[in-house]
């Protein structure tokens, strides 16, 4: 971005937009969320009038689930899951085509954390929406996701269609992450939990030596 002109920033913030992971950070406490939802609209002049502007933040209002006698009121007065609300409905007042979803549940509880979730599914099936999901919860990500990347040490090491990706995972490192899922059958967790020693320390034993061969990688430049 740094490189581009000021009219190229403009289609590119618009088209691109980010749900942050801290809903406390990334709002002004001290804004109203009237002013939070409608300041994209008026930077990139998408409404004509201002009875436009404020039809269009109530039909937002309502989209994310929050009342539109919440429009009057300051951010500071709202939960996590709340103002996670405002970040979306902030996200989506400029008809982006793109959503960097960056964690964008990791900070609630988790009795919110399954609403944002079909929250933001509902909102990419209405307004066909491509996303872009950043989480560490992998039974989650199984859940939201049509294809599915791993990183390992800053570089992408495997890419394929999420049903793929869990049933045959390529990496070491992926074959880890999925050994490491929690299984909510109390039956087969309680086999899961007798897994011998042996294993556990083949399971380090993996993971040691995919930060070996990267290590070799970073050195040489080639594995």
């Amino acid at each position: 971005m740094h490189h581009m002109s000021k009219a190229e920033k403009s289609i590119f913030t618009q088209k691109i937009q980010t749900i942050f992971q801290d809903p406390y950070a990334s709002l002004d406490p001290h804004q109203k969320v009237y002013q939070i939802v409608s300041e994209g609209m008026r930077i990139h002049q998408l409404t004509d009038s201002k009875e436009e502007e404020k039809r269009k933040v109530m039909e937002l209002m309502e989209m994310v689930g929050l009342n539109a006698e919440h429009a009057t009121r300051n951010v500071h007065e709202f939960s996590g899951g709340q103002r996670q609300r405002i970040g979306i409905a902030r996200a989506l007042a400029v008809n982006p085509e793109f959503l960097f979803c960056d964690e964008p549940i990791s900070a609630l509880d988790v009795s919110i954390q399954a609403q944002i979730m079909n929250l933001l599914m509902k909102l990419q099936r209405e307004r066909n929406l491509t996303m872009l999901f950043i989480a560490h919860d992998l039974a989650m990500v199984k859940h939201i996701s049509d294809n599915i990347g791993v990183m390992y040490l800053g570089k992408l090491v495997e890419i394929s269609p999420a049903a793929e990706l869990y049933e045959n995972p390529y990496h070491p490192y992926t074959q880890a992450l999925l050994e490491s899922i929690p299984i909510a059958d109390p039956d087969i967790a309680k086999a899961e939990d007798d897994i011998s020693l042996l294993e556990m320390y083949q399971v380090r034993l993996i993971r040691r030596k995919v930060q070996i061969l990267w290590k070799m990688q970073q050195m040489y430049g080639h594995m």
